[in-house]
This record gives C-alpha cells, structure tokens and sequence, in this order.
C-alpha cells in the first residue's frame, strides 16, 4: 500500500521501542513503556495553503528522523508495520 498524505500532514514510521531494564536487571513490561517519540518519515504531503492561495513547502522530506509530540499523530498499521499520520505542526525537530 501506497500512501500520500493531504496537505500539511506526514506518515512517520516510530522507531522501534527496545528493551528497557533497570539498574538491576528487571525488565520492565510494554504497558509500562512510554511509546517511542522519534521515527523516520516515509511520505509527506504537499504542503498547506497560506491565505493569499499559495502553496506553503514542507521543512521535512522522506528519510529524515523527526522527533515529534509524545500525544500526536493518528496510529494505524500498514502491512503489520505501525505509522503515524501528524501534522507538520506536530512534528518538534529533525534529529541529525
């Protein structure tokens, strides 16, 4: 499946969440885990229109890794693998 988001909108795929032990070796279990905050931007929208009818360019392309919102975004899972839809507002920095 082929996505193309609308608009100002991006599909981001999270990074992977790891296996989280503490100090002393306990594993601490998934619904304990925060969900990860970065990912990889797999497709991007066109872009918003400003008021003036102009086309506004988006600050991020496909491949970038992204750091956004810990609440945003919409989940849904394509071919097994988990995305994210969000806003390019929603997204907070480019990780390099």
């Amino acid at each position: 499946m082929k996505l193309q988001p609308l608009g100002d909108r991006v599909v981001v795929k999270p990074d992977a969440d790891q296996d989280v032990r503490t100090s002393s070796g306990l594993v601490i279990p998934d619904t304990a885990k925060e969900k990860p905050q970065t990912g990889e931007v797999v497709a991007v929208g066109p872009g918003a229109f400003d008021d003036d009818g102009d086309r506004l360019p988006m600050d991020v392309k496909v491949g970038d890794t992204v750091l956004y919102s810990k609440f945003a975004g919409t989940e849904f899972k394509v071919d097994g693998v988990e995305h994210l839809v969000l806003s390019q507002r929603d997204l907070l920095a480019v990780v390099n």
